[in-house]
């Protein structure tokens, strides 16, 4: 039997996690049935934020690197488009993978569907409702172009279904009759898998000096916070009123971009408390390894990140999270995280409320830790 091949394209950090479980499916348990390419676009890439990952998950290195970089969201795209189609003509795939709602997502999906590749979305279906997030609009338009369509919650497979998507399978899955699947989320996958490396080989904790600490975990990264002097100062505020009245540690991990816009937004006096606070340890990027072993200790998550929602849920702890929406409803909707967005004292009542409690439940809301195993069968039995 031919191997299938297929391109995954990764851009952006979190893409580069998610591959891991895909990749490492296909090594284990389908390498003699699937062919992966990888394509870096370099939407994000520096050593902290990309090559780290490669080497500590064990993700081959990309085949081919369009190092692309930061830009506007139509030229980046654009570019992007541009160097995946000629990618794609050589190589010749059977099908093109993407993830999420990057640019990246976004490009790869109309680079494959206008020259008629088969497209698989993992993480399909999920919605904020807020079409001014650039993410948004990227998911929606990946979802609509693709062959296969893979969703980590029943919420997503909801949306889906409300938006006109027929649920029912066809043998031979088309742009125009796509099929679509429940299979949970690979980066529970990969949480699980990682973990106990983690605790291995990770030695963050003692590097900060938290091992035995009560802290926080938080990021912040969302162009709607950094990008807003008024709304990045308001969650400052709420993180130094926090760690004076609790006590506890904040590390926060931040991109360079975000500590440059915290250096260009937040107001003096903001800055001498933070800096004149040794509380709260700003530091570089980390390796994923490193982030689980964060996750894991922490008292609590205060994050705008999508991934990391998702992964305080994993690990049982209480989140914060610095949005107005989240396509991760369900962590909501069952008491583990509050929105608050940028606002400085829901972020405070938040932490109150979540660290007051004592009844957390996690149901199994994002599969069975296979979700990649069951995607890599699909794409063999179904394209």
């Amino acid at each position: 039997m031919n191997r299938k091949k297929i391109i995954t394209i990764i851009g952006a950090r979190p893409q580069i996690i998610k591959a891991a479980a895909i990749s490492r499916a296909i090594r284990i348990h389908f390498s003699d049935k699937l062919e992966e390419i990888i394509v870096h676009t370099g939407q994000h890439y520096d050593e902290n934020m990309s090559e780290v990952f490669f080497t500590e998950l064990g993700i081959p290195s990309p085949n081919h690197n369009l190092q692309i970089g930061s830009g506007n969201h139509g030229a980046q795209t654009g570019r992007m488009m541009i160097g995946l189609e000629e990618i794609f003509i050589l190589e010749k795939p059977d099908a093109v993978l993407v993830y999420g709602d990057t640019n990246s997502t976004v490009a790869g999906a109309l680079a494959a569907a206008k020259i008629h590749i088969p497209l698989i979305h993992v993480e399909a279906g999920l919605r904020s409702f807020n079409k001014a997030m650039p993410e948004e609009l990227n998911r929606i338009a990946c979802d609509h172009m693709s062959t296969l369509l893979f969703t980590p919650s029943s919420n997503g497979l909801e949306n889906l279904a409300k938006e006109g998507f027929d649920l029912s399978t066809h043998t031979k899955a088309s742009i125009d009759q796509p099929n679509i699947y429940h299979c949970g989320d690979v980066m529970y996958d990969n949480s699980m898998y990682f973990a106990d490396l983690s605790a291995q080989k990770s030695t963050i904790l003692n590097e900060l000096g938290i091992t035995n600490d009560h802290f926080i975990l938080c990021t912040i990264h969302r162009d709607s916070n950094t990008d807003d002097p008024e709304k990045l100062n308001a969650i400052f505020s709420a993180l130094l009123k926090i760690q004076q009245d609790s006590g506890w540690t904040i590390i926060l991990p931040l991109h360079p971009r975000a500590r440059k816009k915290m250096e260009e937004g937040l107001l003096p006096e903001t800055k001498a408390f933070l800096a004149s606070n040794n509380k709260i340890q700003l530091i570089p990027p980390t390796g994923f390894l490193s982030i689980i072993a964060l996750e894991r200790n922490a008292q609590l998550i205060i994050t705008d990140s999508g991934g990391l929602q998702k992964e305080a849920f994993f690990f049982g702890k209480p989140c914060v999270i610095l949005r107005e929406q989240t396509e991760w409803i369900e962590i909501v909707q069952n008491g583990n995280a509050i929105l608050t967005g940028a606002d400085e004292e829901k972020i405070i009542h938040a932490f109150t409320s979540l660290t007051a409690r004592e009844d957390f439940t996690f149901p199994n809301f994002y599969g069975d830790a296979k979700a990649a195993e069951f995607i890599c069968s699909k794409i063999i039995s179904d394209l």
